[in-house]
């Protein structure tokens, strides 16, 4: 089986198919996995949590418990002035670091890397897909491609003229996923025109005393006139180097994030999205300028090379499509904006359940093929046979729909009831304190 990305849906998909005893391969487009600025603090639920407590091993997810941020007991909304407009505080005694109950924050990057812990041959970096065929198919490269009578495989392309051949092809290749491209190419997902610039300030000893005291703990949406900033504190339960060896050192940092319609950014859009960190850096503090005077002081101290843009786009839902030997999963077929948190716990709950409906196991106990063919092991529920693979993709495809929009109109639809507030253009950082957890 192939998963093209090596992004959090694409690893956990690989890990839970390796529990079960499925060959995978994951190739990823970049050249490691620090290749490119992702994000930083993620929001996790117990979406994430049964997740990856059905496809990491034991051991790997322990390491996840042990280096998610301490759990925030507050959520505020403040304005440009630091006048405190809503408060929430934690009310629930359910642990936040168990799986059912999982409510934190991590770092991605971490996170990313306990996904990829002993991938060892099956992680392929460098490998950026451009295209497939399927076996037997005329169709090869049009939107039916490849669907039928289920024989045969996907031929898999890469830009650097490499070819390889797998029984199913996974496209976990992100919001402008090559796989999504060819197979849906009317679930492309669409650019809202908001921008958001992310960036982090390391909170070293003593450094957290100097955030205003509104921003010390747990997520913050600072809501001004034209632009908002949304800040969220890291603070690691162990450092990642001390829970495991093998994982990159990371400190404490509040996430920083400033964010609007792309045109309250005063530059044209290709001048913003080719802009250095410096240059994206200075451009906020241009933005915030009338500001509390703290906020401006907090993001003076940002670590100025770590700052990026993104580009917030949201997918259409699209008609149900018949199953084949491809599929795709998280941004790929999902995109939606920050609001409510759930794209990276959409795409964790992705691949779990493409991984049991695949197997027909929650990843623990099934066997290896004895024969050693390198695809789905005996007694699963998704064998060799093509009919049994497409039935199981089917029902994969028929449950990440209804969820994976459900969350996609979620966010637009917190979009819309913000737009009717002062702040239109900031309508997730507001409905993220009032409609997600800490």
């Amino acid at each position: 089986m192939a998963v093209a990305g090596g992004g959090l849906g694409g690893l956990c998909l690989a890990q839970g198919l390796l529990k079960a005893g499925v060959d995978v391969t994951v190739y990823e487009r970049d050249a490691q996995l620090a290749g490119r600025r992702q994000g930083y603090r993620l929001h996790v639920d117990a979406r994430a949590g049964l997740a990856l407590e059905q496809c990491l091993p034991p051991a790997s997810l322990a390491v996840f418990q042990a280096t998610c941020s301490e759990a925030s007991a507050r959520l505020t909304v403040v304005s440009e002035r630091l006048r405190v407009l809503n408060e929430q505080r934690r009310t629930t005694d359910a642990d936040p670091y168990a799986p059912a109950t999982l409510s934190t924050s991590v770092n991605r990057q971490t996170l990313r890397e306990v996904l990829a812990a002993g991938l060892d041959g099956r992680l392929v970096f460098g490998c950026e897909l451009t295209g497939y065929e399927l076996a037997g198919s005329q169709l090869a490269g049009s939107q039916l491609a490849g669907r039928g009578d289920g024989r045969g495989g996907v031929r898999l392309h890469f830009a650097d003229g490499r070819q390889a051949e797998a029984d199913l092809l996974v496209g976990a290749d992100g919001v402008g996923s090559a796989v999504r491209r060819q197979y849906l190419p009317a679930a492309a997902p669409a650019d809202t025109g908001k921008r958001c610039v992310y960036g982090t300030i390391p909170l070293g000893p003593g450094e957290a005393d100097r955030l205003p005291s509104a921003l010390r703990d747990g997520f913050t949406a600072v809501i001004g006139g034209q632009v908002g900033m949304a800040t969220g504190v890291v603070r690691f339960r162990h450092r990642p180097e001390q829970a495991a060896p093998w994982l990159s050192p990371a400190g404490d940092y509040l996430m920083w994030a400033v964010a609007g319609d792309g045109r309250r950014f005063g530059v044209a859009d290709e001048r913003l999205t080719a802009m250095s960190p410096t240059e994206l850096h200075a451009l906020t503090a241009r933005m915030i300028r009338s500001w509390h005077p703290d906020l401006r002081a907090l993001h003076a101290r940002a670590a100025v090379d770590e700052t990026f843009l993104v580009r917030i786009r949201t997918s259409p839902a699209v008609p149900p499509w018949p199953p084949s030997r491809v599929t795709v999963l998280g941004d790929a077929i999902h995109a939606m904006s920050p609001a409510r948190g759930s794209g990276a716990n959409t795409a964790l709950q992705d691949a779990a359940l493409l991984c049991r409906t695949l197997t027909g196991t929650a990843g623990n106990g099934a066997r290896t093929d004895p024969a050693g063919s390198g695809t789905f092991p005996a007694g699963s529920g998704a064998t060799r046979n093509g009919g049994d693979l497409i039935a199981a993709v089917g029902e994969y495809e028929r449950q990440m729909r209804d969820y994976g929009y459900a969350a996609v109109a979620a966010s637009q639809a917190a979009e819309a009831e913000t737009g009717a507030r002062h702040n239109r253009l900031m309508f997730w950082l507001y409905r993220r304190m009032t409609g997600a957890r800490a």
